[in-house]
């Protein structure tokens, strides 16, 4: 199989109307999500991002730190999973709770690079 990392994305507030209810109902949801994955063989790790933090840019020198939601969009979390291909990560994607709770997110799927194919060094596996 190979590695995958689904990037969560949504509007940083997406959540904050919720009642307590809708929030205790979509946390079930993700945990659900999380077991199945788990029962599947598919997920290596899952991890919600606290809403705090900076984003860091420029070089040597000449550092900038800005608030790390100067956007109205945030990766709230990620999934590292395992998939037989694309296809197979973009369907466990969709599976995903945040589509059935809030009409504003977007989850980035990308395959995940083992190894440098000019050097053939081998990434470290966490």
């Amino acid at each position: 199989m190979k590695e995958f990392m689904l990037l969560i994305r949504n509007e940083a507030d997406s959540k904050s109307s919720f009642s307590h209810e809708k929030n205790q109902q979509f946390l079930n949801a993700c945990k659900v999500y999380i077991e199945n994955m788990m029962e599947n063989g598919n997920l290596k790790s899952a991890q919600p991002l606290v809403r705090e933090g900076k984003m860091v840019s420029g070089t040597n020198g000449a550092w900038k730190e800005a608030p790390y939601s100067e956007n109205k969009e945030v990766i709230v979390g990620y999934y590292h999973i395992f998939a037989n291909n694309l296809e197979d990560a973009i369907a466990i994607a969709k599976g995903n709770p945040e589509f059935e709770y809030t009409t504003t997110a977007r989850i980035e799927v990308r395959p995940i690079k083992m190894r440098e194919q000019s050097t053939a060094y081998v990434y470290p596996k966490g």
